[in-house]
């Protein structure tokens, strides 16, 4: 085979918590991965605010440099595509004066802290023109994309019902922090943005646009324990710190209707003790059903009606070289794939983009659609009825 020149990508990673580390270590193996594929990440510069995290990210990672301060890395000259995996608040601004620098920007979801920032980041980055890409990582499961191939072939006939959840259990426990996740300053919208995002871009991603919606919140954790600054995650526990208020949302529930006519609910919560981390889809379609669970990521459960009933049931479809980016990591059927897998998928796809200069998906624009859904969600606490997806206001 005929070997591709290897088209070499700077790559900067800002935050470099849990998220920029996996970030930068699938950067780093992605063009392994993908070696027939010509394309190489070239870790530039990372950084952030904890000089520890930013040291240890340059040290692990081969990183050419580290900064404390977020702008070095938009200013360095090797750094051709930014990647943002720092706190929600801190989204808009970096989002922001990365497109002015002329930077490909990728963004963890949820793009901002609201619907309006996701707006702004949005237009911000296409009127710059650079390409942008957001991690709806869930999407790149091979079942999922043969799930989406069966669906387009209409396979399913007419999609009729969908049903769509993300239950966590990370904030069960009310000793859990008060991460930044649980405060409206710095996160913005609580599971809506965190859970209720995948949920909302996989039935985009699956079914098709959002036509309307009505929507419930609640907080079963009101307080939680201060979290020390610069250490551990929205997991660490600290049963003795002073306590203080939750400001956004644990549970949110929905009812939906797409534009197609099917009907749908959609469910996330943060707090459902016992579900590590269970997004699901099932959909119910003229012609069948398929069903997907995330703590199963690696197989899907296919009923299609072929005519007969000798074989009128349930069928469970394990992943294999045959659905697609299977064989970039296993040669055969039984072998398990895992999360961060998925995001070497994403970094692929991103850096392809970036390489062949064509915007990939999902990127802001889907990210938008997601926040607009989002944004009805939330008129709905207010009004108490069904609200329409529509523009933001910004």
């Amino acid at each position: 085979m005929e070997q591709t020149s290897p088209k070499t990508i700077g790559i900067g990673v800002i935050g470099m918590g849990w998220m920029g580390l996996v970030h930068s270590r699938c950067h780093r193996a992605m063009s392994d991965r993908f070696c027939d594929e010509g394309i190489q990440a070239r870790l530039a510069h990372c950084a952030d605010d904890v000089e520890a995290r930013a040291v240890e990210g340059r040290d692990r990672f081969d990183f050419e440099r580290c900064s404390t301060d977020w702008h070095a890395v938009i200013d360095d000259a090797n750094v051709e595509a930014v990647v943002i995996t720092a706190p929600n608040h801190m989204h808009a601004e970096i989002a922001t004066a990365a497109a002015a620098a002329g930077k490909h920007i990728f963004c963890e979801k949820p793009v901002g802290r609201n619907p309006q920032e996701t707006a702004q980041i949005e237009q911000a980055a296409r009127q710059a023109g650079v390409l942008t890409g957001v991690g709806f990582n869930y999407r790149w499961a091979p079942v999922v994309m043969y799930a989406r191939q069966l669906i387009r072939d209409g396979r399913l006939g007419d999609i009729t019902h969908y049903r769509g959840r993300f239950f966590a259990d990370y904030g069960s426990n009310p000793d859990g922090v008060l991460s930044w996740r649980f405060q409206r300053q710095y996160a913005g919208l609580g599971t809506l943005g965190d859970l209720m995002a995948h949920v909302v871009d996989m039935a985009h991603n699956l079914a098709g646009p959002i036509k309307r919606v009505v929507s419930r919140p609640r907080t079963f954790i009101t307080q939680r324990p201060i979290a020390t600054a610069g250490e551990g995650t929205h997991f660490s526990v600290n049963p003795d710190a002073p306590r203080e208020v939750v400001t956004n949302e644990d549970y949110v529930g929905a009812l939906a209707d797409f534009e197609n006519g099917a009907v749908a609910t959609f469910e996330s919560c943060r707090v459902a003790k016992g579900t590590a981390a269970e997004l699901v889809f099932e959909i119910n379609g003229t012609k069948g059903e398929i069903r997907w669970n995330y703590e199963r990521m690696n197989e899907c459960t296919l009923h299609l009606s072929e005519g007969s009933s000798e074989h009128d049931g349930p069928t469970r479809i394990q992943a294999n070289p045959n659905h697609p980016f299977f064989g970039n990591f296993y040669p055969g059927i039984g072998n398990a794939m895992g999360y961060e897998d998925l995001k070497m998928i994403e970094a692929f796809h991103f850096l392809k983009s970036v390489a062949d200069g064509k915007q990939m998906e999902p990127g802001f624009a889907e990210m938008l659609a997601v926040a607009r859904v989002n944004g009805a969600m939330a008129r709905s606490w207010d009004s108490g009825t069904w609200e329409d997806v529509r523009d933001i206001d910004m």
